[in-house]
């Protein structure tokens, strides 16, 4: 039997306010009238703390676009969760955080260093309203992390990146380079950053680690890597996913394995699926694997890597990541990074 989770992503609605060519979401959104009601949502995490969750992260879309999000947060709380909320700051006012009695961090998203370019990036003019709500969240006293999706059109600026989540009072930053989902798949073309850039990017990076209070972590941009990252730390090991719809994940993009046996929570309870679903034990452990994982003597560091991006780039959720040098699709990668035909871009994206 699996371990209890130690987090759960609540997915509470698909609307946001930002048209980011990056966003991770599927291309098929969830709609409102077919969102988890209030009750609904509550029931979740009655279910999520009974199986071991410990935090609780609201996210979506924009988890401020939910007129119950109040609720939802003071719910999850009292459960005794550790409340994240995970936001663009469009609508975050000093009256909005303070009914959102509970959240105990926030974490904001930011597109670029300065004006034009992160407004471009975002679709809508939303940079200002992000540095009023960092202000709102430090005023506050709450914990605050910058979150910054790292792609070619702001991978240059990484420097004034690290200075102005310095300057917005960040207790932590991630820059996080683009994984290749929902409508960063679709933008791919656009969005890959050169081997140059991210070469410049990771030395920037690396002398601010060295000397910045601020925690910053760098999730790498695994396409140039020679071994994939330890995706989710392994299949339904320690997280859990559930979309606006109630649909229950192993994490936020799975729904994009087609056969894969998703389960819904109004139908089944989140304990039976978490430990006995198609679903979640798909890929737990080593058994399903196919070599060179296998016999990898890394197989207990990167879990063969990413099983969406396996079947995204190969048609098989089983098959060795492609980003990895040992994959025999490796080719696949290769190709992109070389700009080859789009025929290799896109396998079932959409749900």
């Amino acid at each position: 039997m699996a371990d209890a989770p130690f987090g759960l992503l609540a997915e509470l609605t698909h609307r946001c306010p930002l048209k980011c060519g990056y966003c991770s979401n599927p291309l098929e959104l969830i709609g409102r009238a077919d969102e988890l009601d209030t009750a609904q949502w509550r029931a979740v995490f009655d279910q999520a703390r009974a199986l071991g969750v410990l935090q609780v992260h609201l996210s979506g879309g924009e988890p401020l676009a939910r007129k119950d999000l109040p609720e939802l947060v003071r719910h999850a709380s009292g459960l005794g969760c550790y409340v994240n909320l995970v936001t663009s700051g469009l609508g975050l006012t000093p009256e909005r955080l303070a009914d959102l009695r509970g959240v105990d961090h926030v974490q904001l998203s930011v597109q670029d260093a300065e004006s034009a370019s992160a407004n471009r990036i975002a679709g809508v003019r939303a940079f200002d309203h992000k540095i009023k709500a960092a202000e709102v969240i430090r005023d506050a006293g709450l914990p605050l992390t910058v979150n910054v999706v790292l792609h070619r059109l702001n991978l240059d600026h990484v420097g004034e990146i690290v200075a102005l989540a310095e300057r917005m009072g960040a207790d932590r930053l991630e820059l996080a380079n683009t994984q290749y989902y929902g409508w960063a798949l679709r933008n791919r073309a656009a969005l890959l950053p050169t081997r140059e850039q991210l070469a410049r990017a990771g030395e920037v990076v690396a002398a601010a680690q060295a000397r910045s209070a601020m925690e910053i972590v760098y999730v790498i941009a695994d396409y140039h890597e020679a071994h994939p990252k330890p995706c989710m730390h392994g299949w339904g090991a320690r997280q859990l996913t559930v979309a606006p719809n109630g649909d229950v994940l192993p994490c936020p993009a799975a729904g994009v394995i087609e056969g894969l046996g998703v389960e819904n929570v109004k139908d089944r309870a989140l304990a039976d699926i978490w430990h006995s679903s198609p679903a979640f034990n798909a890929f737990r452990g080593f058994d399903w694997m196919q070599e060179p994982c296998r016999t990898c003597a890394r197989r207990e560091l990167d879990f063969g890597g990413c099983r969406c991006q396996a079947f995204q780039l190969t048609g098989d959720a089983a098959a060795t990541d492609p980003v990895c040098s040992l994959s025999p699709h490796r080719g696949v990668v290769d190709l992109i990074l070389a700009g080859g035909p789009a025929s290799v871009e896109h396998r079932a994206v959409v749900r």
